[in-house]
C-alpha cells in the first residue's frame, strides 16, 4: 500500500514538474515580441544619480517653488556611471523633484556627440518599495506559517501570469476576455493547488471559482448591452485607440477582461472559504446529509456576501475617487450624474463582480458536498 502511494506521489511530481517546464517553455516563447516604439528613445537613459551640488535654486522667501532647479549630479548607474553633471529639475507633482544635497533620484541622460543633457526625472524609491513589498511577505509568512509562504508563492505567480502571460497574449492579438478566462483558469488552479493540495477542497473551491468569475462575466456583458456601454467608453480612450491602430490588442474588450481579473480574488475567496467549512463540518460529524452541509455552506456564504460585496464596491469606488470628488466639487445635476460613462462603469464592474461572489456561495456549497458524499 505504502509503494503505491509512494508511486502515485513521484508520478504526481513528475507531472507538475513536466507541466511546469513546458508553462515556463511557452511563456518564454510569447514574450518574444517586438514591440511598436511608441516613444524614441534612442540616446534617452534613465539612470541612478544622486544629488552633489544646488547650482541655482528655485525656492522663494515665501517658501513657494518657481521654475527649475539647476544640480550637479553624480550618475550610479548606466554607461555613463561616475560622470558629474548639470541637471535641470522641476517641482511638480508629476514630474521631478525638489532636490537636496545627499538625495538619490532618477536622471534622464541624452548624449549626442558628447555633449550631455540631463534632468531629473523622479525621486530614487525603488528601495523604499522593496522594503514595503518585503515587510508585506514577511508578515504573511510568519503569520500564516506554510500557508503564508504558498500565499506568497501564489501571488508570485499570478502577477507572473499577469505581466508575462496575459499582456503579451493580448498585444499579439488575442481576444483579452479569452487572455483572462485562460489566466483565471490557470492561476485559480495553482492557487487552490498550493493552498489546498490534491483534494477534494482544491477541486471544489477552483470549479466555484472559475464558474463564478464566469458569471462575473456575463453579468457585466449584460449590463453593458442593457445600458449600451461598450469598452470604448472608457477614459484615455483616445491613447488607447492610437495604441489600438499602432498594435493587434482588441481594445473594446479590455473593459471586460479587466472585470473578470478583478473578479478573480474575492471570488476565490469565498470559494475556498466554504469548501473549507464544508470540509471541515463533514470531518467533525460525517452523518450529516447532503441537504444539511449544503445548508451549512449557504450560512456561511450568506455572512461573506455582504462583506465581499462591500469589498468589491469599495474597491471600485476607491478607484475612482478623483472622479467622484469632482462631481461633488462642481455640483454636478442628477440626471447628469447617473449617465456619465465613469459611474455606469463603475456600477457594472462593482455589481458583476458582486453577482459572481454572490452565486459562487451555492455553486460551491453544492460542489463541495456532492464530491464529499460521493468519495465516501
Amino acid at each position: 500500500m505504502k509503494i503505491e502511494i509512494v508511486k502515485k506521489n513521484f508520478v504526481r511530481k513528475g507531472c507538475l514538474a513536466v507541466a511546469s517546464i513546458l508553462f515556463l517553455l511557452f511563456l518564454y516563447n510569447i514574450n518574444q515580441i517586438d514591440k511598436e516604439s511608441f516613444f524614441d528613445n534612442e540616446g534617452r537613459n534613465f539612470v541612478k544619480a544622486k544629488v552633489v551640488e544646488i547650482i541655482e535654486d528655485n525656492e522663494t522667501e515665501s517658501g513657494i517653488f518657481v521654475g527649475n532647479q539647476t544640480v550637479m549630479i553624480s550618475i550610479l548607474s548606466g554607461e555613463f556611471k561616475g560622470k558629474l553633471l548639470d541637471a535641470t529639475s522641476s517641482s511638480s507633482y508629476l514630474y521631478g523633484t525638489h532636490c537636496e544635497v545627499g538625495k538619490k533620484v532618477i536622471a534622464i541622460v541624452s548624449e549626442s556627440n558628447g555633449t550631455f543633457v540631463a534632468s531629473i526625472y523622479s525621486v530614487d524609491r525603488a528601495a523604499m518599495i522593496y522594503l514595503i513589498i518585503g515587510v508585506f511577505v514577511l508578515t504573511i509568512i510568519l503569520i500564516g506559517g506554510k500557508k503564508g509562504l504558498a500565499s506568497v508563492i501564489s501571488l508570485g505567480f499570478t502577477i507572473i501570469c499577469i505581466l508575462f502571460l496575459f499582456l503579451p497574449l493580448i498585444y499579439s492579438g488575442v481576444s483579452p476576455v479569452f487572455a483572462a478566462v485562460i489566466v483565471t483558469l490557470i492561476t485559480t488552479c495553482v492557487t487552490m493547488y498550493l493552498i489546498g493540495g490534491w483534494s477534494i477542497k482544491t477541486l471544489a473551491s477552483s470549479s466555484g471559482t472559475v464558474i463564478g468569475v464566469l458569471i462575473a462575466g456575463v453579468f457585466a456583458w449584460l449590463f453593458s448591452k442593457m445600458t449600451q456601454i461598450t469598452g470604448y467608453n472608457v477614459s484615455e480612450i483616445e491613447n488607447l485607440i492610437y495604441v489600438g491602430e499602432k498594435t493587434s490588442i482588441q481594445i473594446g474588450e479590455l473593459m471586460f477582461s479587466g472585470i473578470l481579473i478583478a473578479a478573480l480574488g474575492a471570488v476565490m475567496d469565498v470559494a475556498m472559504s466554504i469548501a473549507s467549512t464544508i470540509l471541515e463540518i463533514n470531518e467533525k460529524n460525517q452523518t450529516l446529509t447532503r441537504k444539511e452541509l449544503f445548508q451549512s455552506g449557504m450560512n456561511v456564504g450568506k455572512d461573506m456576501m455582504g462583506t465581499m460585496s462591500n469589498t468589491l464596491i469599495l474597491a471600485f469606488t476607491g478607484g475612482s475617487i478623483n472622479t467622484l470628488v469632482f462631481i461633488y466639487a462642481y455640483n454636478y445635476q442628477y440626471n447628469q450624474i447617473i449617465n456619465l460613462h465613469s459611474i455606469a462603469i463603475e456600477i457594472i464592474q462593482g455589481i458583476a463582480s458582486s453577482m459572481g461572489v454572490i452565486l459562487t456561495v451555492p455553486c460551491v456549497s453544492l460542489i463541495t458536498c456532492m464530491l464529499v458524499k460521493r468519495e465516501k
